[in-house]
């Protein structure tokens, strides 16, 4: 395991399909790849990027998203979400996060994250639930 720090980065490839459109998750009546979708897999290039850095028992969850989707992108293309670690602060963790289809840019911005205790936060969740 190596040392969490500034400046590492990851990614995420996936091809559009139906069931990463607009129209399909309900965010929208249009077939192109859906907002929600983008920052999923944001999140998702952050979030396994910083994992392997992490103590067993640990992970990350996210508490901020910031982006702007700017350009659509048909089914059948290629889309890569790139995220990199700009910022640590204890448990804070903040990212840079871009978007692209094979034609370029399609959207970004920031992403926020917090280390965790999986045990503790799922048990904080749970407890909700209780009267």
């Amino acid at each position: 395991m190596g040392h969490l720090q500034e400046g590492i980065t990851g990614s995420v490839e996936f091809i559009v399909d139906d069931e990463h459109t607009a129209k399909e998750i309900g965010s929208g009546t249009i077939k192109v790849l859906a907002t929600p979708i983008m920052i999923s897999m944001l999140e998702k290039a952050a979030w396994t990027m910083v994992q392997p850095y992490l103590a067993e028992g640990y992970t990350t969850v996210g508490s901020l998203m910031n982006v702007t989707h700017e350009s659509p992108t048909p089914i059948g293309m290629k889309v890569e979400c790139i995220a990199k670690l700009v910022s640590i602060d204890d448990r804070k963790l903040i990212f840079e996060v871009d978007a692209y289809d094979e034609k370029g840019h399609i959207g970004g911005g920031t992403h926020e994250r917090y280390i965790v205790n999986n045990d503790r936060f799922q048990a904080k969740a749970d407890a909700k639930n209780s009267k």
